[in-house]
């Protein structure tokens, strides 16, 4: 048999194996409105650790069921909670939000029933997925003790973040004050706020209670964010940025800048995934990671993914 497909052979074997160590509950409903219903998908390692990620599924806050997967985190030990979220313009960034802290609480109150520690929950997202990352980090909804549903009698804190270029400030998206210069997206992506920022009074509020950078505080988890430097669509400058605010207040934070990296797209992704798995290790289970953190900023080289060839037709 030639090595070539001897080793094709050995590497879908490992992949099936990996596959049948994982069980996957599909579309369980974390809340209804609106008329929706909206899910998560349940990935559960055979081994679980004990700790959760909440898996965001979000590009432009638009939400899908494509392509969901646990994003490697089982193989970590991590419970991984891939949650679909009610996708704008429908739904505004206020209620996207709303959402996510929903899918949190859920989760907390069905900690025993998952085999998680609900003290022991990490976010992580994408772009998008990212904010709403930094958005449940920073901004925590609390629990009601008298509430009659009991998902609200939780809190939707979340104990650790890490993230890939999320929006951080919408009203100095390059430069300082610049979204009244009609730049970020309180301009570009209006409909995904919704009528709000049809006035500048209202994008003026908006931007300020949705950017996490505003809600930081000595409370926020730990939160790890990797960054291109020559991202098209979000600055390098709103990560460090973010950083720089953690500092002012106490808060743990670090972000990896990738030089030369643009939205995503560079094959160093992988060590990243593993580099923040070590963040979450390290932050929800007390694990020492492989090289210490430095809770600064630093920056690594990166490679960029060829290119996949049009199909044809």
């Amino acid at each position: 048999m030639p090595r070539t497909l001897t080793l094709l052979l050995t590497y879908l074997a490992a992949v099936l194996a990996r596959a049948q160590d994982i069980t996957r509950t599909s579309d369980v409903i974390y809340t209804k409105h609106d008329g929706v219903a909206l899910t998560m998908d349940i990935f559960t390692p055979a081994k679980p650790n004990g700790a959760a990620i909440v898996k965001i599924i979000s590009g432009g806050w638009n939400s899908n069921h494509k392509g969901i997967s646990d994003g490697g985190w089982t193989k970590y030990g991590f419970t991984t909670f891939v949650v679909v979220h009610g996708t704008q313009p429908r739904f505004h960034i206020d209620e996207i939000v709303a959402d996510m802290q929903r899918s949190v609480r859920f989760i907390r109150a069905n900690a025993q029933k998952f085999g998680v520690d609900p003290n022991k929950i990490g976010v992580t997202g994408g772009s998008a997925g990212g904010h709403l990352s930094l958005m449940l980090g920073t901004r925590v909804s609390p629990a009601n003790p008298k509430a009659v549903d009991l998902v609200d009698r939780v809190s939707s804190e979340v104990n650790a973040v890490a993230c890939f270029y999320p929006p951080v400030d919408f009203l100095s998206w390059n430069k300082e004050g610049d979204s009244k210069e009609g730049i970020g997206p309180l301009n570009t992506r209006a409909p995904a706020f919704g009528p709000i920022v049809e006035t500048a009074e209202g994008r003026a509020k908006a931007g300020h209670e949705l950017s996490p950078l505003f809600w930081i505080s000595a409370k926020t988890p730990p939160t790890y964010i990797v960054q291109g430097d020559a991202d098209p669509l979000v600055p390098d400058s709103q990560a460090r940025r973010y950083l720089a605010r953690a500092k002012e207040v106490g808060a743990k934070a670090e972000v990896l800048i990738r030089l030369g990296g643009g939205h995503g797209g560079w094959m160093e992704t992988s060590e990243d995934n593993a580099r923040m798995a070590e963040w979450f290790s390290l932050h929800l289970l007390g694990q020492a990671p492989t090289k210490p953190f430095t809770f600064d900023i630093s920056s690594l080289p990166s490679t960029p993914a060829p290119k996949k060839a049009p199909a044809k037709k």
